[in-house]
């Protein structure tokens, strides 16, 4: 299970966010179209990923649906199949979300992932995501997230406790 401390917001002007994410140090490393189905779970959240040019992957986690830095843990299995998995899990539990994003991804710091997100339906939105070693007690992480949310002038009234998918499905 792979683990981090992450933070979401929504963005008022993303081209301003972007620069001050170049302005901190984030490098742009490629720009995703990505397609996020949300299934019924009893617990944690549970998605099918699609993006254009890259391999689909099915995505468990769990994380606390908090206002502020959190940690999350993952696991992530490639899929082969991408059509034919999505309609046996829609058959078996039901979706609950179809999230579709533009998803620019910069690197900061090496470990940390800053997403600028163009959410289909909701608006724009940031993501820090600092990557956790197994062994880490998340302070470094927690310290990241911090600095970087500062770096970006994110105002604490911005900060999103839901996941995209609870966001749609309203």
């Amino acid at each position: 299970m792979s683990r981090n401390v992450e933070l979401k917001a929504r963005v008022l002007d993303a081209a301003a966010t972007l620069e001050r994410a170049r302005a901190a140090g984030a490098v742009e490393v490629v720009v995703l179209e990505q397609r996020d189905t949300y299934f019924a779970v009893p617990g944690g959240r549970l998605k099918l990923r699609e993006e254009t040019g890259r391999p689909a992957a099915l995505v468990a986690y769990s994380r606390a649906d908090i206002a502020g830095p959190r940690a999350s843990e993952y696991e992530l299995a490639p899929v082969a199949d991408p059509a034919r998995l999505s309609g046996a899990l829609a058959l078996a539990l039901g979706v609950c979300a179809v999230v579709e994003k533009t998803r620019r991804l910069l690197l900061w710091e090496e470990t940390v992932r800053l997403h600028l997100d163009e959410v289909r339906g909701l608006g724009s939105f940031v993501e820090i995501e600092a990557a956790a070693p197994p062994e880490s007690d998340l302070a470094r992480e927690h310290d990241q997230v911090r600095r970087l949310a500062a770096a970006l002038a994110l105002d604490r009234e911005w900060v999103v406790a839901a996941s995209y998918a609870d966001l749609i499905a309203g």
